[in-house]
């Protein structure tokens, strides 16, 4: 591999002139210029990341800012990691993960001041998110995946709820459910002004009364454990429950087992759909769940693009777009069949 000694020597000048001809930071004649392009395409001399950054005044990295818990990454998450990192590295890109959270606001000012990021894709997004006053303080140009309240001045990617909603809400009422619980993220979530739980529960709320049913809804915590309890407290707010609409992937499974050991099976007694889920998760289960699919790879890609867009384009570039989730129907919900109403738990 040729090196910048290499075409020093075969342009017959300094490694310090080839050094200025890569990064610009002082003028150089263009026939000296022209010597020195022509020895590296002699060469192949592929100049390396950092000099290519210091020409540009670029560090060529992006950061994907998306808090992230003991649990990791799952199946649905990992798939707007990938279509971002994708989409990065088309544009010349490397994405860094950061688990930079709305409680971590001292780390992201310094991980700003620091210059290290070109910009940013924000994930998990408040309805107010100090991490975007925080970069917009520091001119780091961002694009969010989610929205906050006020996005007037933001560039944004998100899932449309209220048509993912509306859709699952929808294929239940079509089936014949009348008593459908939304099981959404935890009381915790909830008050801490998590934009999809908000925008979901709200989203729900609006759909069953224009079916002309009573909404129920259950907040779970995000644990097997969760699913379980909040089933039980589904029960005993609506004991004649035929369906049950979640969005909360790690409590999804909890719910499934519970209903197991009530003696319920699915889709018979009980239909559910699992919401903004990936088809790998939704195939882990038995029945294979139907679900809202997250068109998380989608919204990655779309992301980064835009920032891409912001980092060439003019300073009041916006992009905003919504995508729905899409209804893929499997084996967890069906027609519901008359039975007794659960007892709840004493």
């Amino acid at each position: 591999m040729a090196t910048m000694h290499d075409v020093a020597r075969l342009a017959q000048v300094s490694v310090s002139t080839v050094s200025y001809v890569l990064t610009g930071t002082r003028p150089i004649s263009q026939a000296t210029r022209n010597k020195v392009l022509a020895a590296m395409a002699q060469l192949d001399y592929q100049p390396n990341a950092m000099a290519r950054g210091l020409a540009s005044r670029r560090s060529r990295i992006l950061g994907l800012l998306m808090p992230m818990d003991e649990r990791g990454l799952g199946a649905t998450e990992t798939a707007f990691v990938t279509g971002a990192a994708a989409a990065a590295s088309v544009a010349g890109y490397h994405l860094v993960l950061s688990p930079v959270g709305g409680g971590d606001l001292d780390d992201l000012r310094r991980l700003a001041s620091q210059r290290m990021l070109d910009g940013v894709v924000l994930m998990e997004v408040q309805l107010a998110d100090e991490r975007v006053t925080v970069l917009q303080e520091a001119g780091v140009p961002l694009v969010l995946i989610g929205r906050t309240d006020d996005t007037s001045t933001l560039s944004y990617v998100d899932i449309d709820f209220d048509q993912t909603v509306r859709e699952a809400v929808a294929h239940l009422a079509g089936l014949g459910h009348r008593r459908i619980v939304y099981v959404n993220h935890s009381a915790a979530t909830l008050a801490s002004g998590y934009g999809p739980a908000l925008r979901t529960r709200d989203a729900f709320t609006a759909a069953m009364t224009g079916h002309g049913l009573e909404p129920v809804m259950i907040a779970a915590e995000d644990s097997a454990a969760g699913g379980r309890a909040a089933l039980a407290a589904a029960f005993a707010q609506a004991p004649e429950l035929t369906a049950v609409l979640a969005m909360n992937e790690t409590a999804i499974f909890g719910i499934l087992g519970e209903l197991t050991g009530r003696g319920l099976s699915v889709p018979d007694d009980v239909s559910v759909v699992s919401m903004v889920t990936s088809p790998q998760v939704a195939e882990l289960a038995t029945p294979a769940l139907t679900a809202m699919t997250s068109p998380g790879s989608a919204l990655g890609r779309i992301a980064i693009e835009a920032l891409t867009r912001h980092l060439d384009g003019p300073a009041d570039l916006r992009h905003q777009q919504l995508l729905p989730c899409t209804l893929e129907i499997r084996g967890s919900t069906a027609a519901p069949r008359s039975r007794q109403p659960m007892v709840a738990d004493k």
